[in-house]
């Protein structure tokens, strides 16, 4: 699949996921094999582009592949000036967010409730792709409710735009996460438009990733939740859609030093006070995958240790009991 100018490795794509898809997590996910990922979105609000956590969210320094950093916005010159401004930061490619349902989002008219304004997504797409040279991506649900569908227009819209790949989570605005993804205005979309397609939502084994890829027609494939505590679903996905044989669950070692070397990874970018708070998450997502999960008082201790060396302490406990 070939997004512009860059070409990627396979169709596997981390979708952008705010709190959770920052530099360790992604460099994770590409050492498992994932083709691109995407940062958690930042605002284009001029006033936040400075915030410390603002720039947190769009640090690459020293990431390699292929950076994609995903705004969001309503206005569309700030929009275009937070994609030149992530341009000079280091992103490779610019993504759109018109997908995310959360409440505080669509409360301010962004996200995927720009879905109800085609005159604005289309005055939108058309100020960014014209303000950047990098190539520029657009994320979507199949619209705003369930009688409201509007993904086939909202797309030839983006390719009319020059927007250069375009992602549909199989749900819409309304359903949030609720129900089970549905991929037939995915495969409708994909007939109606010529770039690239990429299907997003529930999307969750090797076999899971070939019916989607194989119903809808789509160049790729987007995950997100089930790569949380879950980062070697890259490679597993991989294998069976090059060789079309299933690898193995990774053993509980296996499952042990990635968490581990994770939580690492997350002091190290966080520093000790906010690493310690944001590995908690993660951590119980980890847990998930091993037999045995930890019992509650042991959980409490992980999620109030208040120091690195206290919280690997209780994880490394909990992991030996649930070995």
């Amino acid at each position: 699949m070939q997004i512009g100018s860059y070409q990627l490795d396979n169709k596997l794509i981390l979708a952008p996921m705010a709190g959770i898809t920052d530099r360790p997590f992604r460099e994770l996910c590409k050492h498992f094999g994932v083709a691109l990922t995407v940062s958690e979105m930042v605002a284009s609000n001029p006033a936040l582009q400075n915030h410390p956590r603002t720039l947190q969210k769009a640090d690459h320094s020293g990431e390699a592949g292929i950076r994609s950093v995903q705004i969001l916005g309503t206005d569309p010159k700030a929009m275009a000036e937070a994609a030149k401004l992530n341009v000079r930061r280091g992103a490779h490619i610019i993504d759109i967010n018109m997908g995310c349902p959360a409440k505080k989002v669509c409360n301010i008219a962004a996200g995927s409730a720009l879905l109800k304004d085609e005159r604005l997504v289309k005055e939108i797409l058309e100020t960014v792709v014209d303000a950047v040279t990098v190539p520029v991506t657009l994320k979507i649900r199949t619209g705003w409710d369930p009688t409201q569908r509007n993904a086939i227009s909202i797309a030839q819209i983006a390719q009319q735009a020059g927007i250069a790949a375009l992602s549909i989570h199989g749900r819409t605005r309304a359903c949030k996460f609720t129900g089970v993804a549905e991929y037939n205005t995915i495969k409708r979309v994909k007939q109606a438009i010529d770039i690239p397609v990429i299907a997003n939502g529930d999307i969750t084994s090797p076999e899971l990733a070939l019916r989607v890829l194989t119903h809808t027609g789509a160049d790729a494939v987007m995950i997100g939740r089930a790569a949380q505590g879950n980062p070697w679903l890259f490679k597993q996905i991989a294998h069976f859609l090059n060789t079309g044989q299933t690898l193995s669950k990774p053993s509980s070692t296996e499952i042990a030093r990635v968490l581990m070397g994770h939580l690492e990874k997350l002091y190290q970018f966080y520093g000790d006070t906010t690493g310690v708070r944001v590995a908690r998450k993660h951590i119980g997502w980890y847990f998930k995958q091993f037999e045995t999960l930890p019992s509650l008082a042991l959980k409490n201790i992980i999620n109030q240790a208040q120091t690195p060396a206290e919280q690997t302490k209780s994880v490394l406990m909990a992991i030996y009991l649930s070995t």
